[in-house]
C-alpha cells in the first residue's frame, strides 16, 4: 500500500469536517484574546484592582514585551511582512483557486492572526509613545483585547460559514 494513501486515510485532510480543526480554532482564539501583547489579561485586571506591586509588575512586563515587539519590527519588520504576505497569498491561492481545503483552513486560521499581529505592533507603538502607566495602559490593553476579540468573533463566524458550505457541498 502507498504511504501517501495510508497517511491521508488516517488523517482526514478535509479540515472543516474534522473535530480537531474546530478545537484548534477555539484554543487559538481563546489564547489570543487572553494574551494581550504577551501579557496575560488576568494580570491586567489584577493590577487594575490591587495597584501597588501588581501595577509595577504589569508596567514592567508590558514594557518588556512592547520593546521586544518594536525591536523585532525594527530589525526584521520588512522581512516578516514580506514572508507573511507571500505565505498567506500562497495559502489563499492554493486554497481558494485550486480548492485545497487544508490550505483554506490554514488561511482562515492564520490571516486573522496576522491582523492581530499588526494590532499588537500598533499597540506597542502607542504604549512606547506614552500610554505606559496607570489608566492609560489599562485602557490601551483593554482596547487591544476588545479589538482582538472582535477579529476573533468575525474570524470564527466566517470560518464557520465557510466550513458549513464546504461540508454541505461534500455531501
Amino acid at each position: 500500500m502507498d504511504w501517501y494513501l495510508v497517511v491521508f486515510e488516517m488523517i482526514d485532510m478535509r479540515s472543516f469536517s474534522n473535530l480537531w480543526f474546530w478545537i484548534v480554532l477555539a484554543v487559538i482564539w481563546s489564547s489570543t484574546s487572553h494574551w494581550v501583547i504577551g501579557v496575560p489579561y488576568d494580570m491586567v485586571e489584577r493590577a487594575r484592582r490591587h495597584d501597588g506591586q501588581a501595577r509595577v509588575d504589569l508596567e514592567n512586563l508590558v514594557a518588556i514585551y512592547a520593546n521586544r515587539i518594536l525591536f523585532i519590527v525594527q530589525e526584521a519588520g520588512a522581512i516578516v511582512v514580506a514572508l507573511t504576505s507571500a505565505f498567506l497569498t500562497a495559502l489563499a491561492m492554493i486554497g481558494f483557486i485550486y480548492a485545497v481545503e487544508f490550505a483554506q483552513a490554514l488561511f482562515l486560521l492564520l490571516f486573522p492572526l496576522s491582523l492581530v499581529g499588526a494590532l499588537s505592533v500598533a499597540t506597542a507603538h502607542r504604549i512606547k509613545k506614552g500610554e505606559s502607566t496607570g489608566k492609560a495602559l489599562w485602557r490601551r490593553l483593554k482596547l487591544h483585547r476588545i479589538y482582538t476579540q472582535m477579529i476573533g468573533i468575525f474570524s470564527i463566524f466566517v470560518t464557520s460559514f465557510w466550513g458549513i458550505a464546504q461540508n454541505a457541498s461534500a455531501y
